[in-house]
């Protein structure tokens, strides 16, 4: 099934490390931006369902001032201080899940090209827990025009990466927006999920691949 494999490309939040680290830390912060989260996590939904738009970032900021009342210029240095900027430290804090960066390791000495793909900046993560030197391309769909699941971003990287869609595996830990995007994309999909919903579901049949660990994701991926 993946055999013909010669990418893996990964998501970054919830995948690269566990959200509850992040979201437990984060209460305080959302608590003193609450109305900017409110109106905000409004505006994401909508930019989710967006079509690839020359200005992701313009058109994201008029629609926060339309909910905030404010001008596009105040609204889009909002979202950089409050959202991408002043959420780096928190990251600063948090680890990545166990056997990350061996991983990374072991597929990038395995000829496999590594690819980073993520809704938020990846720079806000900061040194991204060691895998930046085993990336041969790290992309944000904000920067490319438009989120997952549009196909188009996963459409740029295959493009970026030189590789046909299907001869790529895309890692994350979201249905809707990693797997569905994939899939709908032509690629593989892969989703890790918590060990107690990996024993206790249903075979989750919409991915490829599903794991709970990065030691049992590497086995199948190397073994295919």
């Amino acid at each position: 099934m993946l055999a013909d494999i010669k990418a893996v490309a990964f998501d970054i939040d919830g995948t690269l490390y566990p959200s509850l680290s992040l979201y437990w830390r984060l209460v305080p912060y959302i608590i003193r931006h609450f109305r900017f989260y409110l109106h905000y996590n409004k505006v994401r939904k909508i930019m989710h369902r967006t079509a690839p738009l020359p200005d992701f970032y313009e058109y994201q900021a008029r629609l926060l001032a339309s909910e905030l009342g404010c001008s596009s210029k105040r609204a889009r240095a909002m979202i950089k201080l409050i959202a991408y900027d002043g959420l780096k430290k928190y990251f600063s804090k948090i680890k990545s899940f166990k056997n990350v960066l061996e991983t990374f390791k072991t597929l990038h000495e395995k000829g496999y090209k590594i690819a980073l793909l993520s809704d938020f900046p990846p720079e806000q993560k900061n040194e991204i827990w060691g895998v930046i030197p085993y990336c041969d391309l790290i992309l944000g769909t904000e920067e490319i025009g438009a989120l997952k699941p549009s196909k188009y971003p996963f459409g740029i990287m295959a493009m970026a990466l030189d590789l046909k869609p299907e001869q790529i595996l895309y890692v994350g830990n979201s249905i809707k927006f990693d797997v569905l995007g994939a899939n709908n994309a032509g690629m593989k999909s892969a989703l890790i999920v918590s060990p107690f919903k990996k024993i206790f579901s249903k075979k989750i049949k919409v991915a490829d691949i599903s794991f709970s660990n990065y030691r049992q994701f590497l086995n199948i991926v190397i073994q295919s």
